[in-house]
């Protein structure tokens, strides 16, 4: 991956700030986003803003900022290899609350965001006759818990999950391989911002009896990346969150 560009959304904090310091530290070009204009400069600080990376605020749940990304990795590295769409917010709701701007943030952000940010970096993929698309989904997709209602974040989770499944099966042809990555309970900012105080406490979700780093799912995201015959799949990061509990 030396070299390479990747571009990597909601790249401040947590598993994008993860993925983005894994990628840079393995000499790829990274162009990280975030909506957020403080947070994204403190991670790029806090990596010793190095010289392969190039920041770029926007929400991505705009169609333009897909774009702009886009034009900025093209202008600076010259093209575009790897596209990771790990931005995204999520919040559990019981679904007889949810109200229509509930539902509009979750697909608006989640599922927009990766649909047209996809969009705007196939075109310079098909051109290279190769690419891969790593999109973040969620193991609660597959594995539903009870007791943490989310059915408006879930249902858009869901979307990414299909559509990197039809990209896979329409540019196959082009060499441009597209998956998803389904996290289990991974230690990161997203726990407190969804009132769970203790992640630690939830290890028992997963076989192993732990829940995860984010630098695992950093290091899932670099083998897709580099994985040539691996497309169309959704790899749970997760310790044996779907297949059974430790409970």
């Amino acid at each position: 991956m030396k070299d390479k560009t990747v571009i990597i959304t909601g790249a401040s904090s947590g598993l994008g700030e993860a993925i983005a310091a894994y990628f840079i530290t393995k000499g790829s070009n990274v162009v990280m986003n975030s909506s957020n204009e403080e947070n994204l400069k403190a991670a790029f600080h806090s990596m010793g803003s190095p010289t392969n990376a190039i920041l770029m605020v926007g929400d991505i749940s705009k169609k333009e900022t897909g774009q702009k990304l886009v034009n900025l990795a093209l202008e600076k590295f010259g093209s575009i290899d790897i596209l990771i769409n790990n931005a995204g917010v999520f919040q559990p709701k019981p679904f007889l609350e949810v109200a229509e701007d509930d539902l509009d943030l979750f697909w608006n952000v989640n599922l927009k965001g990766t649909f047209f940010t996809t969009q705007a970096a196939v075109p310079q993929m098909i051109k290279q006759n190769s690419g891969a698309v790593i999109n973040i989904g969620t193991v609660l997709v597959d594995h539903a818990i009870a007791g943490f209602p989310a059915t408006a974040p879930i249902t858009s989770k869901g979307a990414i999950h299909a559509l990197s499944r039809q990209l896979a099966a329409e540019f196959g042809k082009n060499n441009i391989k597209f998956n998803t990555i389904a996290p289990g309970i991974i230690r990161s900012p997203l726990q407190g911002k969804i009132g769970v105080e203790d992640a630690d406490s939830l290890a028992g979700l997963h076989l192993l009896n732990r829940i995860g780093e984010a630098e695992e799912i950093a290091e899932a995201a670099y083998y897709l990346a580099t994985a040539d015959f691996i497309t169309g799949e959704t790899i749970n990061v997760a310790g044996g969150h779907t297949v059974g509990h430790a409970l």
